[in-house]
C-alpha cells in the first residue's frame, strides 16, 4: 500500500514589532519641530518693543512714542557729552520718521568725573519736565551744548532756555534742586550700571544692547533700527 507523502506547513511568521519604528517617527518629528523653532529664532533675535532686564531707572521713565510700538530704543545719555550730542540729531530723526512704529526712552548718565556740567543738564531737563517740557528742555540742552558746556555758569544758562519755553523761572530753579528731581537721575544711574553701562551715549534696541563698535557713525543707528523692525540681527 503506497504511503501518501506528507507536506509539513512551515509556521506562522511571528507578529511584526512597530514599535521602534513608531518610536523612531517620534524621534524624527520632534527634531524637525525643534530645528524649526531654533530657526525661528534665529531669524528674530530681538523681542518687539522689550527692555532691558535691570533695574527699573525712573518711573514713568522719560518717553516718546506709544509702549507698544514695535521698536524700543532707550539710550543712556550725558548732555554735555560731545559723541551723545553728536547722535542727537539723528535720534530726533528717527522720532520723526518712524512715528508710532518707534518709542524712545532717555535715560540719564552724567558722567561727572569728564563733564563738569552734566548733572546740571540733566537737573534742568528733569525741572523743566515738571512743567510739560521735558523734550523741549532736551532738545535746547543738545542743540546748544557747546554754548553752555565752555559757559562760566552752566546754571544761568539754562534758565534763560526755561524763560524761553515759557516756565516759571522761579519754580524751575526750585525744582532744579529739589530732591524729587535728584532721586530721578540717581534712579536712572543705577539702571545704567545694573545694565552694565560704562559709556555714553549706550543704547538698547528691544532689550538688547547695541554694540559700540557697531555705531561708528549715527547712521548706523538707522540701520540697526531698520534691521530690529525686519526681524533681522545687526
Amino acid at each position: 500500500m503506497s504511503r501518501k507523502r506528507e507536506s509539513k506547513r512551515p509556521p506562522p511568521p511571528p507578529p511584526k514589532n512597530y514599535l521602534p519604528l513608531v518610536i523612531i517617527g517620534v524621534v524624527f518629528v520632534a527634531a524637525l519641530a525643534a530645528g524649526a523653532w531654533l530657526w525661528r529664532g534665529a531669524r528674530t533675535p530681538h523681542t518687539a518693543g522689550a527692555i532691558a532686564k535691570g533695574s527699573p531707572g525712573a518711573q514713568p521713565p522719560r518717553a516718546s512714542g506709544p509702549e507698544n510700538a514695535p521698536a524700543t530704543l532707550e539710550e543712556f545719555g550725558d548732555y554735555q557729552c560731545p559723541p551723545c550730542g553728536s547722535f542727537y540729531p539723528e535720534v530726533e530723526r528717527l522720532r520723526t520718521d518712524y512715528g508710532d512704529r518707534l518709542r524712545l526712552v532717555f535715560r540719564h548718565y552724567p558722567l561727572t568725573q569728564a563733564h563738569k556740567f552734566a548733572l546740571v543738564a540733566a537737573h534742568a531737563a528733569e525741572a523743566a519736565a515738571l512743567q510739560g517740557k521735558f523734550w523741549e528742555m532736551h532738545d535746547r540742552i543738545y542743540r546748544n551744548q557747546r554754548e553752555w558746556s565752555d559757559a562760566a555758569d552752566a546754571r544761568a544758562i539754562f534758565e534763560t532756555y526755561a524763560r524761553a519755553l515759557g516756565l516759571d523761572v522761579a519754580r524751575f530753579t526750585r525744582d532744579m534742586a529739589s530732591a524729587d528731581v535728584d532721586a530721578r537721575i540717581v534712579a536712572d544711574h543705577e539702571r545704567g550700571q545694573s545694565l552694565g553701562v560704562h559709556s555714553t551715549p549706550t543704547f538698547f534696541l528691544n532689550g538688547r544692547e547695541l554694540p559700540a563698535d557697531k555705531l561708528r557713525t549715527p547712521a548706523d543707528l538707522r540701520a540697526a533700527l531698520d534691521a530690529a523692525l525686519a526681524g533681522k540681527s545687526f
